[in-house]
């Protein structure tokens, strides 16, 4: 049995006007975020932009018509000069979440805040305490709670199509050029220089799913294993150089070639190539000598300064007894995110790249074993399952104070799948179960 499902795209229209934004942090996903603007110039209108960086900033101004007096260096300057604007798009790195946003909550914006929250469990509590003093509504962007494979699928859950929820199993399959660029290179690959470790800055979405899918059921306790394994110098083949494109003979057979993925695949031209988000695209022969010299990008996989882990595993006790699993797997050729959940009337499991689910529930009839449902999607090829304008569009609808979706991401909600990351990481490194009601305290 197969069924299909749309996922509408459109929003009740209750507001006057279009909500006002201002960018904070001009990288790839807040102007991602932004450019909802441009296709619903009746829903959100950006204002004005602070970012360090002069290209970052003034590019993006001229892309959203903002003056000069509406550019800023600085999130001080911003809030310096009181409320410009309804709400603040929240785009900087993981480390700047919460000493930006604590002040812009005090200038009278809403914000919607890029995910993590923040690096560790006392800022996160943090921000929520002073969004709760200064009464501002703040939204995380866990966009896969908007992507339509997951958003289905907690519909079902919520309906009780497979009874109470016992168990659930997800894994994350990084790919061997994602783990490359971001984890191994790249800004994310070392807990010592952007303060979160891999599994909150990679799978702080899946951890949140998790206490999504249990309707608020509190975690209780959490363990964890995990590592780097992989990706450290002894490791390296032999003969392997420090720089791809400098000084390494077995470049041309190497699958981690920056050559290959860089310049040849084209792969992740927004996060090697500076200001390329912007349209700023460097030439061939600039590629490779930025490759051979100073970009961290043209380094040796097994010769770089990365110190995440590179796989891990975490197990997750819930205040009714149920259980849940999250495996976080870097590296992989195949990248994917799978998902199985066990309920007391029937069971839901499916991987969101593969466009569809199945719902299955026990058949003891003779001749059968069990009833299966295929539910198929309209899944974009966009990163997050299509998630990304989904939620912006929630953002909208919240702002304007209208009914938030299913999918809505407010702190109070997302603040749990935090605890289970924080825990799952001091677990790992003290090798015992840690009480999430201890750390709450």
């Amino acid at each position: 049995m197969n069924a299909q499902v749309n996922v509408s795209d459109s929003i009740v229209q209750k507001g006057t006007g279009p909500v006002t934004a201002v960018i904070v942090g001009a990288g790839h996903r807040g102007l991602l975020y932004a450019s909802y603007a441009t296709m619903h110039p009746d829903e959100l209108q950006i204002v004005a932009v602070a970012d360090p960086d002069p290209v970052r900033r003034n590019r993006t101004a001229e892309q959203y018509g903002i003056p000069a007096h509406r550019r800023f260096e600085s999130v001080e300057q911003l809030a310096g000069q009181g409320k410009l604007a309804d709400a603040v798009i929240n785009g900087t790195m993981d480390a700047q979440h919460v000493e930006t946003t604590l002040p812009l909550l005090a200038a009278g914006y809403d914000v919607l805040l890029e995910k993590p929250i923040g690096t560790s469990q006392e800022e996160v509590l943090q921000l929520l305490s002073q969004a709760k003093h200064y009464g501002r509504k703040v939204m995380i962007c866990h966009v896969l709670r908007y992507a339509p494979f997951y958003a289905e699928i907690r519909r079902r859950v919520k309906a009780g199509e497979i009874g109470d929820v016992l168990s659930i199993q997800t894994s994350e399959n990084v790919s061997y050029h994602h783990m490359a660029v971001a984890f191994v290179r790249g800004k994310w690959s070392s807990e010592k220089k952007c303060k979160s470790p891999m599994l909150m800055s990679k799978c702080c979405h899946d951890l949140d799913l998790l206490t999504w899918m249990k309707g608020g059921v509190r975690p209780t306790g959490v363990s964890s294993f995990g590592g780097l394994s992989y990706f450290r110098p002894e490791r390296a083949p032999e003969g392997a150089g420090t720089r791809c494109l400098l000084d390494c003979p077995i470049e041309a057979e190497c699958e981690y070639s920056a050559k290959k993925h860089y310049l040849e695949q084209k792969l992740w031209g927004s996060y090697v190539w500076v200001h390329q988000h912007l349209g700023v695209v460097p030439t061939e022969e600039e590629q490779l000598q930025s490759l051979r010299t100073d970009n961290p990008y043209g380094r040796c996989v097994w010769k770089c300064d990365n110190d995440v882990v590179d796989h891990q595993a975490v197990a997750i006790e819930f205040e009714d007894g149920s259980t849940a699993t999250h495996n976080l797997m870097g590296g992989t050729s195949k990248p994917c995110r799978r998902i199985h959940l066990l309920g007391t009337k029937g069971e839901i499991e499916g991987v969101m790249e593969d466009g569809y689910f199945v719902v299955r529930h026990p058949d003891p009839r003779p001749g059968h074993e069990y009833t299966e449902e295929k539910v198929e999607l309209n899944v974009s090829n966009e990163m997050h399952g299509g998630g990304d304008f989904r939620l912006v569009q929630d953002f909208v609808r919240v702002i304007r104070g209208e009914a938030p979706s299913l999918s809505s991401t407010t702190l109070e909600d997302s603040i749990y799948g935090h605890l289970i990351g924080f825990s799952a990481d001091r677990a790992m490194r003290e090798r015992r179960v840690v009480e999430i009601e201890e750390l709450a305290r």
